[in-house]
């Protein structure tokens, strides 16, 4: 086609304005149509003259149409022009204007479906058009969708997600969102430019009403898009932000639920909302109209708490700068967002990228420290500001540490503002603080310098924190070396902070606690220079050394600083002087530093000084004295009176201490100086009353110092004063009290150990000291003192030391051997000291323990458990006494530990004792050639004993165990490991048996309970007297096997304390045992003692070196043995065992486990039912563990498909067999849930066990049913609930089991090979699955299978259709056999034809059956009409004869099934009879020939129906219906048989006009038929004869009936007249029985009379009036009194029907008027007489209806046949008197028309 030239566009545009001109208003809207295209789309046209024709167009148009919004113009015309290619620029200009007039004159449907096919390509048209398209959306989304959006709708906006028009629309939804209605003055609404707030509104500003309407219907427009959540972010934060209540509503609900998933630090996003917190006003070269301001204050305050939230933020340079400062000193900033702004700013300096910070870092600070200058602390939100301002500061300091690192400023500021800043902001400075330390660390030399100084000045602040701060930069910044910052720590040691304090201490490494301690000892540091600390004190403190007197002045320094100062200088001495132990070559800077100290620790001796600083200080000066004892005496010898005053002190050990220094001292006096001194002690002590028990005390223990270190060389001082010394002390001994007698007895053994003690007279007696005191210590050691026994002890050991007289020696052992029964720990370790010292060989000598800070043997070895060595081969031993005394005294102690039977006593003490002892001397005497040759009898005792039931025997034998081991030779150690590895693993020989006492003590005290009597039960004797008044003295051999089993148990222990330090040296000797020891070592670590626990745990660290390599290596071997100990008759093996299990499977894989994990199974069920709590406990844990394995397993996400379905293999048919059916709920329960999870993560593995996992799963719906349920079940009927009701209730709970749960997941990875197998197990269910809930489901999944498997179940659906139809025949319960249906109508669909028709022709057939077989049947036929109705269709032939006639079955269940049936069919119920009429007449004539009364009750109900229904219709089928029904009427009666008359009366209704017309004679066999009925003597079957013989004669309108049916009326009525004659003498004479029959047979007169009516009706008046005596006969036998109302009523029909017949009368036929006047004289009075007598307003007026028939009837005969009206008056009367108004119209009407 030609394109137009511009003339013949000219032409037409004329033709078309002048056709716009005659055009009414009413035609102008399809008219504009056509031409509003082409004029517009003719101003592409050049031509001005074309151009201007088309304007004056245009504008005719838009006057025409301005003002009439009713008149369209063609919208999508429009569109399609504008979205034309290749239009001009112009055309689109109008195509726009009138576009958007033409969306505003649209149906509202129509503005619906238009909006957003308008989006469409919107991306790609002029900026200027976007904004006009976008508006009239907004415009249509605000109107139609503010409240919701309709589905088809929201899929079209869906249509733009992911592209360009989506990305346009999206950002105007976000304007329109941001877009708030601004004040004058303003020129863009906050988060908008003013480009864009036009563009939101057009040319008006928008309402606010408006606005609200829009902005809810955007943002349920943008939730029906389903768009990524961080698309949305920031439209939903804008809602939630906005002023308008609605829109802030729904803004929070969309944020919650929709984008509560968005990324945070996905950085589109944040660069979009940092944009929308910032705008773009401080960025140049941009237009005024095109600068966004920042958003609001609400929107800001959520877009930093997005960004607080968010890393990629703080990474987001420049902008994220831009923020901060925006937040803190920006226009409009409020107090929230300076905070936000301050919380932003920490969250940058902690997620930063570090070339970011470097960056921006630096101007961050500034505007940081400025914020906090320009802050106050009035406020709390200015608190909250500056929290966060140290917190950045805190955090830039830990990331860029460079920035702080080269100036002191920041630091001094910080420690500044700890002072000044409120308490409320401190701890944020502290925190600061703490991190600003760390970026001081490694600053330059001279930085650190100033800090020191920082740091002194601030270390006695009187703010804690800056205390704190001082003291942590004090110990973090600087090593331990630096002299300054110990100090510092010495200064808080005295801080009134615990935390201060502690901290200050750990700086010194002076923290008493365990850990600190073990630290220190593997990793002790370096201390700092000894002269270097001490000149810095002296510089901190010059007064220190000023003077040198010892108790001038005050304490210089705090006393906790003193002491922590003392203990310090002590650890620098320590660590300087080790290597200096030469005093003959000291150097000058040693002894200068060793003079200071002792000035320093003689300054701490003032009387302000604490008790433990004045003990520390002296116990101090006595170490310096054991490295320079020449140094330290040469310096106290002229000055003992100051240490001798200390003798005084209220501390014991300041006094002792004091006087271990006299004696250090003494050796450098003269002779006669030093017996002057001792001369003097002993004058103090032998005035003793005098004395205060401190300076007795001290006094003792000065003497016996000093004269020991005088008697290091005998010649020192006299003997006479030796001996007057002795004597002196010996005298304490014997009458003073038992802790100066001990201290007595101390100092005698501190000077034997330098001589031998001279005998002494006493009382005649002559003998060595020992035996002079045997009786006073015998009674001071059997005492309760144990600080004075643990010390006589001792001393008995000194004392004995130099000794060679057997006789003292044997009085030593006497004494000490007298404490074998002793329960002090402490004196039984004494006791084994002083044993060690008789023996000799000890690794001590007399100088350590006179010139050091010595305390006993015991403590040196922290009671004999400690690692050291066990002889110091560095320390210088006496010579060796072999002599005959120590012989003897030796042989003494080896028979009293051995064959004394100290060590195999039936008494635990002496156990105990014999253990301490024995260990004592082997740890301290063990090089002893003696000792050496006693170490095989030690170590049978030792492993004896690692069975004792005291810890402290055992803990002591294993502990002897080891010492004997490093002592023994290679084979020694051999037969030891041997010996340990049998006692671990059960299999060492029997123990040395014990000797029972009678107080031998067989259990402890509370173990086995209390006696009958409430006493205690642990003794040999007690347990006898139980088992004797138990009757049963053999229940003794069970206790003593109960007491053996402990005592294993504890041998163990004991054995494992001793191994582990054995194992430590044994090596390789421990190789050949590990198998047989490390599964049980493994075990042991999970007993439930937590003693053997820790035993094992020692030994198992000791041997084993990698625990995880050991496991793997022996893991089989292991678990062998505790799936063994698993069913051990010990109930703690097999919790233990269990434990160690649930531990060592985990992160197995099923390579290691494989093998084991059936029995490992069995293990925990049968543990899971153990007798006992805690086993049941430990199964239940091992159960858990167990599970989480096997899931992982059998995962195939996690695990290999081969070792997934090895595991299912193992572990499915256990658990599906042992498991589920498991009678503990427990194992029951954890069964279950375990199968569940196998199913969802074990996805095609579980296929092979698919037949037995559903059959499981599926009869476990009903035995794990809540037996409660059954219980309700049984009594549902008497408590009024419906069984149905509750069947429905039982299987919604089954079908929420987790059962249901497993089912659903078989189902989805069933395939077409494992229906082979499913099936069969399938069907096996159906015909023997026992339980409601198991029929029901498999029902139920044979129905979901069948329709995920579709055409892969047709192999399979004969088989399943027999067996479902089969379990619908024979299932009781109504919910089982809908379900057996529901499953075989969905079967149904995918079998053969053959099969279907087979199996629907006998589903139908099941009506003729038996009640469950039509109940069968009709759920059957339901449930195939429901699921298969495509496959039923073709067979409706069969199904719809069967539903119709048992619809009408007596039975009201299957009627109401069969109804139910019926109203599935979908055509109308005429309808489908008519289709399928032949069908269903044929099976009701089989049914009603059939021999049951049901069947003909039934068929003769649905010839009623169908006659009803069908009408004339049912004429081709009269004949058959009617010869079967009539052939029914003859015969006896049956219940029901009614019914047969019934449908012959409406058959006859229905066609008459058939039946005649077919055979004449057919209608009069039909009435004598019922004839023969009426005559019946059933009363009800009489009545329905005579209803059906009135319907029979109406039907036919015969004539010739009248004659043959009146006679019989007539009769029955005389009959019936006589009868109530008989009824009423009978009444009167009480014959009930007679009455009774009467009864029955009596006619039904009301059912007569209708009849009569009939007849009367199809009569002719020749028959009447022949009839007219018997006629008026009848009806004066119905109206007298005999007879009911309804009687009457019946009465009055055949008056009227009388009265109509007569009333078309011809004039001249006078035969009828005689009759007429008969009928009125003798009629009307009984009527009458009925209206006086009934007071029933129905007989009121219908008897007035009949008197005013009669009357009219009356009065048109002519006058001769008239007579007078003798019962007007009576009319009148009845007239006055009635009531009902009705009924009085038309008796005045009746006296009208007489009158």
């Amino acid at each position: 086609m030609t394109t137009p030239t511009d003339g013949e566009r000219e032409a037409a545009l004329d033709r078309m304005l002048t056709r716009l001109a005659l055009a009414d208003d009413s035609k102008l809207e399809p008219l504009l149509s056509s031409i509003l295209l082409y004029a517009i789309s003719s101003l592409s046209s050049s031509s001005a003259s074309l151009r201007k024709l088309v304007m004056e167009m245009l504008t005719h148009v838009n006057k025409r149409v301005k003002h009439r919004p009713e008149i369209g113009l063609p919208m999508l015309d429009l569109w399609k022009l504008y979205c034309e290619a290749n239009i001009s620029p112009m055309v689109r200009n109008f195509c726009i204007v009138y576009i958007e007039m033409a969306f505003e004159r649209l149906p509202n449907e129509n503005k619906v479906n238009t909006a957003p096919e308008l989006l469409i390509n919107i991306a790609n048209i002029p900026s200027q058009h976007q904004g006009i398209i976008l508006r009239i959306i907004s415009k249509a989304i605000g109107d139609f969708h503010s409240s919701k959006i309709d589905e088809i709708i929201a899929e079209k906006y869906r249509a733009i997600n992911g592209t360009k028009d989506g990305e346009v629309f999206i950002e105007f939804c976000l304007h329109v969102i941001l877009y708030q209605p601004t004040p004058s003055g303003m020129a863009s609404p906050p988060g908008l430019s003013i480009s864009q707030a036009e563009r939101v509104t057009g040319k008006q500003p928008l309402k606010t009403d408006l606005l609200c309407m829009r902005k809810l219907g955007i943002l349920n427009v943008v939730e029906s898009m389903n768009l990524r959540p961080e698309i949305v972010y920031p439209l939903y934060l804008a809602a939630a932000s906005d002023s308008l209540e609605p829109v802030s509503k729904r803004g929070e609900t969309l944020l919650k639920r929709a984008a509560s998933g968005a990324n945070l630090e996905d950085s589109d996003l944040i660069k979009r909302l940092l944009k929308l917190f910032n705008g773009n006003t401080g960025e140049e070269n941009i237009a005024h109209e095109l600068k966004v301001s920042p958003a609001s204050s609400s929107l800001r305050v959520r877009l930093m708490s997005v960004f607080t939230r968010s890393i990629s933020a703080a990474n987001s340079f420049p902008f994220s700068l831009q923020c901060i400062f925006g937040c803190i000193y920006g226009n409009g900033t409020t107090t929230r967002l300076k905070q936000l702004g301050m919380e932003f700013t920490v969250r940058v300096f902690k997620h930063a990228a570090l070339d970011q910070l470097k960056l921006m870092g630096p101007v961050i600070l500034s505007g940081v420290l400025r914020s906090i200058d320009g802050s106050s602390n009035s406020e709390s939100a200015g608190k909250d500001l500056k929290v966060f301002a140290y917190q950045a500061i805190g955090l830039l300091a830990s990331r860029l540490p460079n920035l702080f690192r080269e100036k002191v400023e920041m630091a001094v500021r910080i420690f500044t503002a700890l002072k000044l800043e409120d308490q409320s902001i401190r701890v944020a400075i502290q925190e600061a603080a703490t991190s600003l330390a760390t970026a001081y660390k490694g600053a330059p030399e001279a930085i650190l310098k100033e800090l020191e100084t920082l740091l002194l000045q601030n270390c006695e602040a009187e703010q804690n924190e800056v205390r704190f701060c001082a003291v942590r930069w004090a110990t973090s910044l600087y090593d331990f070396q630096n002299c300054p910052s110990r100090y510092i720590c010495m200064i808080g040691a005295s801080d009134s902070r615990l935390d201060i304090r502690e901290m200050a201490l750990e700086g010194l490494n002076l923290l008493s606690n365990e850990q600190t301690a073990s630290l220190t000892k593997n990793n002790e540091p370096k201390y700092p220079n000894l002269k270097d600390i001490l000149d810095f004190i002296s510089t901190q403190n010059p007064e220190l050394f000023q003077s040198r007197e010892q108790n001038s002045g005050k304490l210089l320094f705090p006393s906790k600083t003193y002491l922590a100062m003392v203990k310090f200088l002590m650890k620098c001495f320590e660590a300087n002087v080790t290597k200096e132990n030469n005093e003959n070559e000291m150097d000058i800077d040693i002894v200068s530093s060793v003079e200071k100290i002792c000035v320093i620790l003689e300054k701490a001796m003032v009387i302000d000084g604490s008790v433990e600083l004045n003990s520390t200080a002296l116990r101090a000066l006595v170490d310096i004295g054991s490295h320079y004892p020449k140094l330290l005496a040469s310096r106290y010898a002229e000055n003992l009176e100051w240490l001798k005053k200390l003798l005084n002190h209220i501390d014991s050990d300041t006094r002792e201490a004091a006087s271990r220094l006299i004696g250090i001292s003494i050796s450098a006096l003269p002779s006669s100086s030093a017996s002057e001194f001792l001369s003097e002690l002993i004058s103090s002590i032998k005035n003793s009353q005098k004395l205060r028990f401190e300076t007795f005390h001290g006094s003792i223990c000065a003497l016996g110092y000093a004269t020991a270190e005088c008697m290091k060389d005998s010649s020192f001082i006299s003997d006479e004063m030796f001996r007057n010394i002795i004597e002196e002390f010996v005298k304490v001994a014997e009458s003073e009290t038992a802790a100066l007698a001990s201290v007595a007895m101390e100092a005698l053994g501190h000077i034997g150990l330098r001589t031998k003690l001279p005998i002494i007279s006493r009382d005649s007696l002559t003998a060595g000291i020992l035996t002079v005191l045997q009786e006073r210590l015998a009674k001071l050691l059997a005492g309760n003192e144990n600080k004075c026994i643990q010390k006589i002890l001792v001393s008995l050991g000194h004392i004995s030391f130099n000794e060679t007289s057997f006789e003292h020696l044997k009085s030593a052992l006497d004494l000490i051997f007298s404490l074998s029964r002793s329960k002090v720990e402490d004196v039984l370790f004494s006791a084994g000291e002083a044993l060690s010292f008789i023996w000799e060989e000890i690794p001590t000598t007399p100088d350590i323990i006179l010139k050091s800070n010595y305390g006993s043997l015991s403590e040196r070895t922290n009671y004999l458990t400690s690692e050291m060595p066990v002889f110091d081969t560095n320390i210088p031993q006496k010579s060796i006494n072999d002599d005959e005394s120590r012989v003897l005294a030796r042989d003494l102690i080896v028979k009293k530990l051995f064959e004394g039977g100290l060590l195999y006593s039936g008494r635990k003490e002496e156990r105990c004792a014999g253990t301490v002892w024995l260990v004592s001397l082997t740890m301290y005497c063990g090089h002893h050639m003696r000792i050496q040759e006693l170490l095989p009898e030690i170590q049978e005792a030792f492993s004896h004993l690692i069975g004792d039931q005291n810890d402290l025997t055992q803990d002591l034998a294993s502990q002897g165990m080891s010492i004997v081991y490093e002592l023994g030779d290679e084979s020694m150690k051999q037969e030891l490991v041997n010996a340990l590895v049998s006692t671990l693993t059960g299999t060492g020989k029997r123990k040395r048996a014990i000797k029972l006492m009678e107080d031998s003590e067989v259990f402890q005290e509370g173990t086995i309970g209390k006696d009958l009597s409430g006493g205690k039960l642990s003794t040999y004797k007690e347990l006898c007297s139980l088992a004797n008044e138990m009757g049963q003295p053999d229940l003794i051999y069970k206790f003593m096997d109960l007491a053996n089993y402990q005592a294993s148990l504890n041998s163990k222990r004991g054995a494992a304390f001793g191994f582990s330090k054995i194992a430590k040296q044994a090596g390789e000797a421990l190789q050949p045992h590990l198998r047989s020891l490390i599964p049980r070592l493994v075990r042991y670590q999970y007993d439930p003692d937590k003693n053997v626990q820790d035993a094992m745990a020692h030994i198992w660290k000791s041997i084993v070196n990698d625990p995880k390599k050991t496991i793997d290596e022996y893991y089989d071997l292991i678990m062998d043995d505790l799936l063994m100990q698993c069913g051990s008759r010990l109930w703690r093996s097999r919790e233990s065992s269990c434990l160690a299990i649930a531990d060592l499977i985990q992160g197995r894989r099923f390579n290691q486990v494989g093998e084991h994990l059936k029995r490992i199974w069995t293990a925990a069920f049968r543990a899971m039912d153990d007798i006992k709590e805690t086993v049941r406990n430990s199964g239940d844990s091992l159960c858990r563990a167990l599970s989480s394995l096997t899931t992982r397993l059998c995962d195939l996400s996690l695990t290999d498909a081969s070792d997934a379905r090895q595991t299912m293999d193992v572990v499915l048919p256990f658990l599906l067999s042992e498991g589920i059916f498991s009678k503990v709920s427990s194992v029951q329960k954890a069964s279950i849930n375990l199968v569940m999870k196998l199913a969802k993560g074990a996805g095609i593995a579980l296929r092979p066990h698919l037949p037995d996992l559903v059959g499981c799963m599926l009869e476990c719906l009903s035995s794990l049913e809540d037996q409660r349920l059954n219980y309700v079940e049984m009594h549902a009927s008497n408590a009024g609930i419906k069984t149905e009701k509750l069947e429905g209730l039982r299987i919604a709970v089954a079908k929420d089991s987790p059962m249901w749960e497993t089912l659903d997941v078989c189902l989805k990875i069933v395939d077409n090979d494992s229906l082979s197998s499913l099936i069969p197990r399938l069907m096996q269910l159906v015909r023997s699955g026992v339980g409601l809930n198991t029929r029901v489901g498999v029902a139920s999944f044979i129905t979901l299978l069948v329709q995920k498997e579709t055409n892969n179940i047709k192999p399979f659906t004969n088989a399943l259709t027999k067996t479902l139809f089969h379990a619908v025949l024979d299932e009781k319960s109504g919910s089982v056999k809908k379900a057996f249906a529901s499953s075989f109508s969905t079967v149904l669909k995918y079998a053969s034809q053959a099969q279907v028709q087979k199996l629907l022709e006998d589903a139908a057939g099941l009506h003729s059956g038996d009640k469950n077989a039509q109940v069968s049947g009709a759920v059957l036929l339901r449930a195939c009409f429901n699921n298969a109705s495509e496959v039923l269709s073709g067979y409706n032939s069969v199904v719809i004869p069967v539903a119709f006639l048992s619809r009408f079955d007596d039975d009201k269940d299957i009627n109401t099934l069969f109804e139910e049936l019926w109203e599935e069919i979908p055509s109308g119920e005429r309808v489908t009879l008519q289709l399928y009429l032949e069908e269903i007449v044929s099976l009701i004539c089989d049914c009603m020939a059939s021999s049951s009364w049901a069947s003909k009750r039934k068929s003769a109900k649905a010839i009623k129906k169908l006659s009803e229904v069908l009408k004339e219709s049912l004429a081709p089928h009269h004949i058959k219906l009617i010869n079967s029904l009539l052939k029914e009427l003859p015969g006896r009666f049956w219940e029901g048989k009614d019914h047969i008359l019934h449908a012959i009366a409406s058959i006859c209704s229905s066609c008459h006009d058939a039946i005649s017309k077919e055979d004449p004679n057919i209608p009069i066999s039909i009435v004598d038929a019922i004839l023969v009925a009426c005559s019946k003597k059933m009363k009800s079957y009489r009545e329905a004869a005579f209803s059906c013989l009135q319907q029979v004669i109406m039907a036919f309108q015969n004539p010739e009936f009248f004659n043959s049916v009146f006679p019989i009326l007539y009769e029955a009525c005389k009959k019936n007249n006589a009868n109530k004659a008989t009824t009423s003498s009978l009444v009167s004479s009480n014959a009930g029985t007679e009455v009774d029959e009467t009864e029955e047979t009596s006619i039904p007169m009301d059912k007569v009379l209708d009849c009569f009516a009939s007849c009367i009706h199809i009569a002719s008046l020749h028959n009447i009036i022949n009839q007219k005596e018997k006629l008026l006969e009848v009806l004066s036998i119905s109206l007298s009194s005999g007879h009911n109302w309804p009687v009457k009523m019946s009465a009055f029909s055949s008056i009227k029907e009388l009265c109509l017949k007569f009333s078309s009368v011809s004039e001249n036929a006078h035969d009828g008027f005689p009759f007429i006047c008969e009928l009125f004289h003798s009629v009307v009075p009984l009527v009458l007489d009925c209206i006086r007598t009934v007071k029933i307003a129905q007989v009121h007026i219908a008897a007035s209806e009949c008197l005013l028939e009669m009357s009219k009837l009356y009065t048109n005969i002519p006058s001769q046949y008239k007579k007078d009206v003798s019962f007007k008056d009576d009319l009148i009367s009845l007239c006055e008197s009635e009531k009902n108004e009705q009924a009085k119209t038309l008796l005045r009407e009746c006296i009208t028309m007489l009158e």
